[in-house]
């Protein structure tokens, strides 16, 4: 019994000693602000009180385009894009709550209502009317669920690599994802988040290697690190995954445009497919040799087919009296 007792104090000891030697604390919210949140960006309180980072770039008067980044991302992912559309479209981007310099939410709730409801009060701050909505992966399955609820508001739909569809993925794949679903084990991301668990994760995301820079591994370590967002993170993966139905959307006229890569291994192309066969106005593009990201990974190619869908859009740039 003493020897016992005597291996379990050792085994606590080693244990401790690897959490003070290996854990990665919180970022300073401030020094984040400083490197992240520069112009253009510009930190709104909703209605609720939730304070929310966001960017409005490009002539009010235009037609405008909200961007809504993937899980664990942030706003940033969208920049090239903005970069070569803002002269022509209203481009509206934000760090949704549990993620970048937003943070957690206020009531700590991370359900599909809380993000979508999100999205309308960040277009009522902003004095939207209509807007095309865009959503990469997490965010592709939270923008359904707007085009669900308030069509009337959309002019159209940019799903990019959405999940939702009832299809069985094998995030396994992934070594965040897989670490995040094993539990024990995901609480220990709380404190323990090495920067090369983020590197590797981003990599098995993509295929065009080369958006994987230091400055973008630092962005997402830094970020994830950010007070609040990794038990925001934890909370959100830890719920039941919900999935639409064929029924669900196979009444939603909202215009679609699809947008996947085909070596996509976090949401594949057969989900796109799914979509594709049940939206009744929707078309799908696929990007050979890109994975998840493919408006980092290709572009040009995603930009120019982007432009094409929207000129036929009736687009509308009123906003509301």
């Amino acid at each position: 019994m003493k020897r016992l007792v005597k291996i379990l104090l050792v085994l606590f000891i080693l244990l401790m000693l690897a959490f003070v030697i290996f854990r990665t604390p919180d970022t300073d919210a401030a020094e984040m602000r400083a490197k992240y949140g520069g112009e253009p960006s510009q930190f709104v309180e909703l209605s609720d009180g939730l304070i929310v980072h966001l960017r409005d770039e490009g002539p009010k008067d235009a037609p405008a385009i909200v961007l809504l980044h993937g899980s664990s991302a942030d706003l940033h992912t969208w920049e090239p894009w903005v970069e070569a559309l803002r002269g022509d479209y209203r481009l509206i981007r934000y760090d949704q709550i549990g993620h970048g310099l937003t943070g957690p939410a206020l009531d700590d709730n991370y359900g599909l209502e809380d993000y979508t409801n999100d999205i309308n009060a960040v277009a009522d701050q902003l004095g939207l009317k209509n807007f095309v909505l865009v959503g990469s992966s997490m965010a592709g399955w939270i923008s359904i669920n707007y085009a669900l609820e308030h069509s009337d508001r959309l002019n159209g739909l940019v799903i990019v690599g959405g999940s939702g569809a009832p299809i069985e993925r094998e995030e396994a794949g992934n070594l965040a994802y897989a670490i995040v679903s094993t539990p024990g084990v995901r609480e220990l991301t709380k404190y323990i988040t090495p920067r090369n668990l983020i590197e590797k994760s981003l990599k098995q995301s993509v295929s065009n290697q080369s958006v994987v820079t230091p400055a973008a591994v630092d962005r997402y370590w830094e970020l994830l690190r950010y007070p609040g967002n990794r038990e925001a993170t934890l909370n959100r993966l830890g719920q039941p995954r919900e999935t639409y139905s064929a029924e669900q959307i196979g009444g939603m006229a909202v215009p679609t445009l699809l947008m996947w890569g085909d070596e996509d291994r976090l949401v594949p192309l057969e989900m796109g497919h799914w979509y594709d066969s049940h939206l009744p106005n929707a078309q799908l593009v696929s990007y050979p040799g890109i994975g998840h990201l493919p408006m980092e990974e290709a572009p040009a190619r995603s930009i120019a087919d982007l432009r094409e869908w929207l000129l036929t859009l009736p687009l509308s740039s009123e906003t509301q009296g």
